[in-house]
């Protein structure tokens, strides 16, 4: 497998004490460079830009996807099943409310995969998935 270069994503947020707290504080992600307008942060190799833009945050749409309804913009990461792990009993440690709860999702079939989706503080919906088997991330 080749080297995958790191994706930026910036992405609106309500508050930037707030996206803190989550990316910074719950998550772990370590803070780069910021300014009274917008915060950075290393998603694991990643650059995400928290950007203070209150009036772009808005309703999530959802389609259904294997019974669940998965919002349509989301982010996030395809981590190893330990860390998927890990990651979903500090979060319920944490108290998080999922919009959808850690579980296995086309079980038995091409693509199963470990999925958890939650809401940051500002209304953005992130996925934590992972396979057992990451050759099927892209198995058709």
């Amino acid at each position: 497998m080749h080297k995958l270069p790191p994706f930026h994503l910036a992405f609106p947020v309500t508050s930037l004490a707030d996206a803190r707290a989550f990316y910074g504080e719950l998550l772990g992600c370590p803070e780069g460079r910021s300014s009274d307008s917008w915060v950075d942060f290393d998603f694991h190799g990643h650059q995400i830009v928290a950007h203070l833009a209150p009036q772009e945050a808005r309703a999530v749409v959802a389609h259904d996807v294997d019974g669940d309804d998965v919002p349509v913009r989301h982010f996030g990461l395809v981590l190893d099943m330990d860390a998927w792990r890990a990651l979903a009993e500090r979060l319920r440690a944490a108290g998080t409310r999922f919009v959808i709860e850690p579980h296995i999702r086309f079980q038995g079939q091409v693509g199963e995969q470990a999925t958890m989706f939650l809401l940051d503080p500002c209304g953005n919906a992130l996925e934590f998935k992972a396979f057992a088997d990451r050759a099927q991330l892209f198995a058709k």
